[in-house]
């Protein structure tokens, strides 16, 4: 594919900078970018994108003045975004039903899907148009898959779980596992049916070797928009609001309930039975093990206002310092204490 700068800015719906005639064959990062390449750069990066070897540059549209051909945009990074579809177009996938794939009794099928090899497809289930299922998946009975959505290899999906549309599940997810349930009963584990389902609404992604577990009752939820990146667990009845971030190796306990737009970074996570507000962030490893507010950034373990736990962490590095004062003082009133006896 072959663009000038201006045909690119007018599907930006950007302003050029210097000369709107410059072909544009590919794009990739700052590193990478050769002659014949875009990429794009915010601040600190910007000097950076200026002594590359790219033909164009993509920029914030607060930047007046750029030694290379540019684009000013609002937002680079959704502009490189819509660069990386443009060049890179999703693989064709050949529609229909492949003939090694097995599909159950009563399953109803959508217009224009692709059913490739070895997938699995158990009684009573339905998937909606235009969704492609990759190899050796298993969708369970009585599950409902919506439009438009993405299945990749090696994916299971149990029985009577909800996908919404527009959806995407990457390689190794595993969604309506059984919640880990059990009783005790004179020093012996009693296992406690798991009987709920799972139901992902629309445009979620779910990462590779996510473990979604169905409710004990009723459903675990994932809200529209939420992305879940690879290694999260979310336990039996967890409800997960709109457009939230899990990040990696992020786990959520059994009937936590989390508002909308809450973001956990990697290896964070949240006791069981909790209720988070929306708009709150945590911060990488933080333990959340009571309620929180709406619009908390919280970190540590246990969880706490951030700016509290930065305070800590940077007492905690004065300790050395502290005890060797004491013992400095422990010292010198020892030979004071000397003194004194021997008066």
């Amino acid at each position: 594919m072959k663009k000038t700068l201006a045909e690119l800015a007018e599907l930006l719906r950007g302003e050029v900078l210097g000369d709107g005639a410059v072909a544009v064959t590919g794009v990739t990062s700052i590193d990478d970018a050769g002659p014949n390449d875009i990429t794009f750069a915010v601040p600190p990066h910007l000097e950076k994108a200026a002594n590359s070897g790219a033909a164009a540059v993509v920029i914030p549209a607060t930047v007046d003045r750029f030694p290379k051909p540019a684009i000013r945009v609002d937002n680079p990074r959704a502009a490189f975004a819509q660069l990386l579809e443009l060049f890179t177009p999703a693989p064709a996938v050949q529609r229909g039903i492949h003939p090694m794939a097995m599909v159950g009794q009563g399953v109803r099928l959508g217009e224009n899907v692709a059913i490739m090899a070895y997938v699995v497809i158990d009684d009573g289930a339905a998937i909606g148009d235009n969704t492609v299922i990759y190899p050796h998946t298993y969708i369970g009975a009585g599950t409902q898959i919506g439009a438009d959505t993405l299945i990749y290899p090696n994916v299971t999906i149990r029985e009577h779980c909800r996908i919404g549309s527009r959806v995407i599940i990457h390689s190794g997810a595993v969604i309506g596992s059984d919640g880990f349930g059990f009783v005790t009963i004179g020093g012996r584990h009693k296992k406690v049916p798991q009987i709920g389902n799972v139901i992902i609404e629309d445009d979620v992604e779910i990462g590779a070797n996510v473990a979604i577990d169905r409710a004990t009752t009723g459903s675990t939820i994932v809200r529209a928009g939420t992305k879940i990146d690879n290694l999260v667990h979310l336990a039996h009845n967890v409800v997960i609001g709109e457009n939230c971030f899990l990040v990696a190796q992020t786990g959520i306990a059994g009937s936590a309930k989390v508002g909308n737009n809450v973001t956990f970074a990697g290896q964070s996570g949240s006791a069981g039975h909790l209720t988070i507000g929306d708009n709150c962030v945590f911060a990488a490893r933080t333990a959340v093990i009571s309620d929180v507010p709406a619009g908390s950034f919280y970190a540590g373990f246990p969880a706490r206002p951030h700016k509290e736990w930065l305070r800590g962490e940077a007492a905690i590095q004065k300790v050395p310092d502290l005890i060797k004062k004491v013992r400095d003082l422990e010292r010198r009133l020892a030979v004071l204490e000397g003194k004194e006896k021997e008066q």
